[in-house]
């Protein structure tokens, strides 16, 4: 919801004001189908041409989502605390091999399946388990774990800015296809030269709307999207440092109410619940 208000407020101020200063808005209607083909037209097509299928089904599915509010609330994370500290305390209970089924089939646990939403987040079930299937072969030390731990996350890292980075470039690249769209304006322009000033005026005034048009989808449009995309994926990335902070807590031997509160500790303010809100949480769902 926010995303639609802050496009409605850029784009009436900068349209508003230039109707309010006597600027014709019928002289950028006409000129807008045929430069929105230029300029999109040919960024669309540099766009595929600059990125890999991966990233352009990367980019596809994340441009929806922001228009959605962040799945990454306090309530998620106090869910995934949840989850952390019953899978840990059982384990500490019975052992760890108590927890294999639990790995082995998340969806027919009687632990997982009290974390519907996290359920259907198949990336922190995949990295949860993982990690709890080497804790309980007890092959790798702390250490270890730690330093694949760190390398998945570099790489889903690496993964989630594909897109901002490929919206990035976009952005960039929008105000050099307005000028070409101007340029091109201007060419016409010279090329009808015989015409009354009315008529140059006019084509000059449709020339330079995709310069305009250019700098206004760039830094008004694509830009702010790819931002709040950069944004989602660095929420999604502080989730797996919260469960990997927790499980490696674990491993070194702290209860899980205490390595839940290591996990706590490394999430972001806003979202960050507090201690005994977490405690309150944690034994309500016990």
């Amino acid at each position: 919801m926010l995303v639609i208000i802050g496009y409605i407020v850029a784009f009436g101020c900068i349209f508003g004001t230039y109707v309010v200063h006597g600027g014709n808005v019928s002289v950028i209607l006409k000129a807008l189908p045929f430069e929105m083909l230029t300029i999109g037209g040919g960024a669309f097509g540099a766009f595929i041409v600059c990125n890999q299928p991966k990233v352009l089904k990367a980019t596809a599915k994340a441009i929806p989502s922001v228009f959605k509010s962040s799945r990454y609330t306090k309530a998620r994370f106090m869910e995934l605390l949840a989850l952390l500290y019953e899978i840990l305390q059982k384990a500490r209970k019975e052992g760890l091999m108590s927890i294999e089924g639990d790995v082995e089939a998340p969806n027919e646990s009687p632990i997982f399946s009290k974390y519907p939403e996290l359920l259907a987040d198949h990336h922190v079930v995949e990295f949860l388990t993982d990690y709890l299937r080497m804790m309980v072969s007890g092959n790798l030390n702390s250490h270890e774990i730690e330093s694949l731990m760190d390398n998945e996350i570099e790489a889903h890292h690496a993964e989630a800015h594909a897109p901002v980075n490929a919206l990035t470039r976009l952005a960039g690249a929008l105000p050099a296809f307005g000028i070409i769209a101007a340029v091109l304006g201007v060419v016409n322009t010279m090329g009808s030269v015989g015409q009354p000033p009315s008529v140059l005026g006019g084509m000059i005034a449709s020339a330079l709307v995709g310069t305009f048009l250019g700098i206004l989808l760039a830094y008004a449009l694509v830009e702010p999207i790819a931002g709040l995309v950069e944004q989602r994926a660095q929420d999604a990335a502080k989730e797996l440092d919260c469960v990997k902070t927790t499980l490696l807590a674990s491993m070194q031997g702290y209860n899980p109410a205490t390595a839940i509160e290591f996990g706590r500790k490394v999430l972001f303010s806003t979202e960050r619940p507090g201690f005994l809100e977490l405690e309150t949480h944690v034994k309500g769902k016990k």
